[in-house]
């Protein structure tokens, strides 16, 4: 399977507590909520779209917690995400919930070995075992260098705090686009394949020569 990430995020990185104030206000954030004002239908298409490839999921503990009272209590069979999140196999990396505390359809608990537990997922045959949200554990695999692709959807908004994607700890990478999208409300949506061919920091500078700007 391939690993792909899924998450919302704001121009300064920030992709924590994105639906509402409460949502996930750990360490004293207080500026949840931030994608409401530019929600709009193409939101909802993309992240359908993002959940249509998924095969299995992969949740760290907060999100697990954060979605599961709000999604089982979606019983819509029309809705897309509900289908999935309340039916398909997931596997919650946590090592303070037992298998009794993940009461939430097909739910495994990964408690150690993490790295080599969903390195042997991506093993299996078939679509995609995703990720959504789940800071820490986004790191952890990045860091890795487990994840296959990164679907990201960046909205207009600078909120000055809060759990980071990519933080001063991330290994640095250069990544090809797989695809791009802007949407009405100026959403972008990214699909981000990390290339460990690119080279960032010997590729050359620019410099002026004989008049000309040009890369040397």
């Amino acid at each position: 399977m391939r690993l792909s990430v899924n998450t919302f995020l704001t121009l300064d990185g920030v992709m924590q507590g994105p639906g509402g104030a409460q949502e996930d206000t750990s360490g004293g954030f207080t500026r949840g909520g931030w994608l409401m004002p530019f929600a709009d239908e193409d939101m909802g298409r993309i992240v359908d779209g993002w959940f249509a490839r998924t095969e299995e999921l992969l949740l760290g503990r907060t999100t697990f917690e954060m979605m599961r009272p709000y999604w089982s209590a979606v019983t819509d069979r029309r809705n897309t995400v509900a289908k999935i999140l309340n039916t398909y196999p997931k596997h919650l990396v946590t090592t303070t919930l037992t298998e009794k505390d993940a009461d939430w359809g097909d739910t495994t608990v990964i408690a150690d070995r993490v790295e080599e537990r969903v390195r042997e997922l991506k093993e299996r045959p078939g679509g995609e075992l995703q990720v959504h949200g789940s800071w820490r554990l986004a790191q952890t695999l990045h860091r890795a260098g487990l994840v296959d692709v990164f679907r990201l959807l960046v909205f207009p908004v600078v909120v000055g705090q809060g759990k980071r994607l990519f933080d001063e700890g991330s290994v640095p990478t250069g990544f090809r686009v797989e695809s791009a999208e802007t949407t009405e409300n100026g959403l972008v949506s990214l699909s981000l394949v990390p290339d460990p061919d690119i080279d960032l920091f010997g590729g050359g500078e620019f410099a002026v020569v004989d008049g000309r700007e040009t890369v040397v």
